[in-house]
């Protein structure tokens, strides 16, 4: 019996032929002078089967450190021998990334907007054609996102608390910390749970930067899973070197007044319970307010803006079990980062 043929990868109007990569331009609409707006997308469609698994990032249009991390996986010479599908979109919101933007020219967010409409509001509209075009033709994904502007994530994975299947693929990814996180209303992971499929959250980094660490967790976690699933070769891609730390819970620590913020931890230290994080103080230098660690835990964000109001986020501190196991973990992570063979320069700039 002859065998049967791997058809060809069919998103918006086009195909893509076994054993070929191509990036069609699914339309969205037309900006208020008549240019057309489209939402690229790259497929790689290899020529043995295999799983279908989309990578996304730009869903907030300032987060940009997630455009960075699929250049250099576009990159990849696992790639060349790949099995199954890989669709990728480096800019989801196009109309937030040229504005330097989180959100869409009507404000509204667009990861509150999922799964959208095709009759509805502009964010609408694009949620569902990300939705419909994306997220339906895929078995799984990967979602990347960063701090907002003024403020910096340590690499970590968002998984929520009755995701199994995405609680194992986010140790698998092997960023340093992976924290518990209830899907929101109208989120990109709720769309997709409702349609039967696990999205893995990479935040990392901060809005409108490039961060060369988180980049690497970034590229370094993607072809981790993409391994994991059977759809690259294990050839010079190590697994994570320590267990990721599981956070049950985080919480942020707000400033306590207003004034002139003085950091004096960063992403990724480790504290105990009283110790002082920073300190607010007036211009005048009269009056200053301490900021403590209200539990042992690991900072997995903090502000970047030395200028805060009174109830500004500060600092976003998640409990860990373990301080001495949370600190092996960190350094062995970070070498991992520094002496990971698939980051030879010549590869990926």
């Amino acid at each position: 019996m002859p065998r049967a043929t791997r058809a060809a990868f069919r998103i918006g109007a086009a195909e893509v032929a076994v054993g070929t990569r191509a990036t069609v331009d699914l339309p969205v609409s037309l900006m208020s002078d008549h240019t057309p707006v489209s939402m690229s997308v790259h497929v790689i469609h290899g020529r043995r089967d295999g799983p279908r698994v989309f990578v996304s990032a730009g869903i907030h249009g300032d987060e940009i450190i997630g455009v960075e991390i699929v250049r250099r996986l576009l990159r990849a010479p696992a790639l060349r021998a790949l099995s199954g599908t890989l669709v990728v979109v480096p800019i989801v919101n196009s109309f937030g990334f040229l504005n330097h933007s989180r959100y869409l020219p009507d404000r509204r967010d667009l990861n509150r907007s999922f799964p959208g409409s095709s009759g509805g509001s502009l964010a609408a509209r694009l949620a569902h054609l990300f939705t419909s075009e994306v997220v339906a033709r895929c078995d799984m994904g990967i979602d990347l996102h960063s701090a907002a502007v003024h403020r910096t994530n340590l690499p970590q994975m968002r998984v929520s608390p009755d995701a199994t299947e995405a609680m194992a693929l986010a140790q698998v990814f092997g960023a340093p910390v992976v924290l518990r996180s209830p899907i929101r209303d109208g989120s990109l992971r709720g769309a997709a749970r409702d349609m039967g499929k696990s999205v893995l959250l990479y935040e990392a980094g901060e809005g409108l930067r490039f961060d060369e660490t988180s980049v690497r967790a970034g590229v370094a976690g993607i072809l981790r899973v993409l391994r994991h699933k059977g759809m690259v070769s294990a050839k010079g891609i190590a697994p994570a070197k320590a267990v990721p730390l599981l956070c049950a819970h985080s919480k942020w620590l707000r400033a306590p007044a207003g004034g002139l913020l003085r950091n004096y931890r960063a992403e990724g230290d480790l504290v105990h319970a009283g110790q002082v994080l920073a300190a607010v103080s007036d211009p005048f230098g009269a009056r200053e307010r301490e900021v403590l660690a209200p539990f042992d835990g690991i900072i997995v964000g903090r502000a970047v803006m030395p200028v805060v109001n009174e109830g500004d986020a500060l600092f976003h501190l998640a409990a860990v079990a373990s301080m001495k196991r949370a600190g092996d973990a960190i350094d062995d992570l970070a070498t991992q980062l520094a002496d990971d063979p698939i980051f030879d320069e010549d590869e990926i700039i």
